[in-house]
């Protein structure tokens, strides 16, 4: 299961840097080193990207010392490792996404099965109750801003949300059932709700319906709601701890690497993305079993040879692990 690390204690300085035009944050990139090439097109991207947020790409190219470009690096060669970095969030995304929809409707359908559509009203199918007060509370607020919202005529060819739909049609129970009302919750609260239920049994069989153990479930779902909100709100995923680190199967019923030691081994790895890559695919075995994702990060990988795999952790001979799909029989 993850370790947790104490918050850093506040810092005490006076933050007093005052803001500066972009030509001098150029020349600033200059003075250390940075060759620009073309000044005005540098100047878009620093434009329309912002200083702060090329500079962590900026501190990826610099020498032994802070503030000092290794010789020869171009501004095409951060704004490369930017781009690369803007794709692999949009490539984990797609993983992100459906591991999330499975994971809500495995929880949905195991338990309104066993304890009815609105099973998650009751406060006895939870271990926390305050998980369950929250859940309540984002669901009624839900509820309360569909109602809200000014209702237009729709025809067959319209989408609604199964939210609108309920509320729209019925007007008893005031909750709707599982399935409308999991749809519109996010997955923070779909882990908490995994988390806190009360039924072993219930958590252990929602859990194997994806190709896993409850334990792992509930690590690998925290980790995921960690990546994907640095994706959502476009924060740096390459060379970045996480935080919270999935946790390595001990059970050869897991699909996982060959090498199960390599993250206890090498455990600097562990602290990267690539064991999110590889819990991804070990829940894609499963849920889309026809996927072709591993081979899109393959080709991410190809399409940015000078990127450097250690940033994520990733071995040099990761495509000869047999776990890969696209790994040579």
């Amino acid at each position: 299961m993850p370790k947790y690390q104490s918050a850093p204690a506040r810092g005490t300085e006076i933050y007093s840097k005052p803001a500066l035009p972009e030509h001098e944050f150029l020349d600033r990139w200059v003075e250390r080193g940075l060759v620009l090439g073309d000044r005005e097109r540098a100047a878009r991207y620093l434009r329309h990207i912002g200083y702060y947020r090329l500079s962590a790409y900026v501190r990826s190219f610099e020498a032994g010392t802070r503030d000092q470009m290794r010789p020869g690096t171009s501004f095409d060669d951060v704004l490369g490792l930017y781009i690369f970095d803007r794709k692999l969030r949009l490539t984990v995304l797609d993983p992100l996404e459906r591991v999330e929809i499975a994971v809500r409707a495995a929880i949905c359908d195991r338990m309104s099965l066993t304890a009815g559509p609105h099973w998650y009203e009751d406060p006895e199918r939870f271990r926390v109750p305050r998980v369950h007060e929250r859940l309540l509370n984002d669901i009624d607020r839900l509820v309360g801003e569909q109602r809200r919202r000014p209702h237009e005529p729709t025809d067959r060819e319209t989408f609604v949300s199964a939210l609108e739909h309920y509320v729209t049609r019925y007007g008893t129970p005031e909750r709707p059932p599982c399935w409308p009302a999991f749809e519109e919750v996010n997955l923070g609260t779909v882990r908490n709700v995994y988390a806190a239920l009360a039924d072993p049994a219930a958590k252990n069989a929602i859990a194997e319906s994806l190709g896993t153990r409850a334990p792992i479930l509930e690590s690998w779902l925290l980790t995921y709601r960690r990546v994907r909100n640095i994706c959502a709100h476009h924060g740096r995923l390459w060379n970045r701890g996480l935080g919270v680190y999935p946790a390595t199967p001990r059970s050869s019923a897991i699909r996982w690497l060959d090498d199960r030691s390599l993250f206890h081994r090498d455990g600097w790895r562990r602290r990267r993305l690539f064991p999110v890559l590889v819990s991804l695919q070990t829940m894609l075995h499963t849920i889309a079993p026809t996927s072709r994702w591993a081979l899109r990060v393959e080709d991410l990988l190809r399409e940015h040879p000078t990127v450097p795999l250690a940033g994520m952790g990733i071995p040099d001979d990761w495509l000869s692990d047999p776990f890969w799909p696209s790994a040579s029989p």
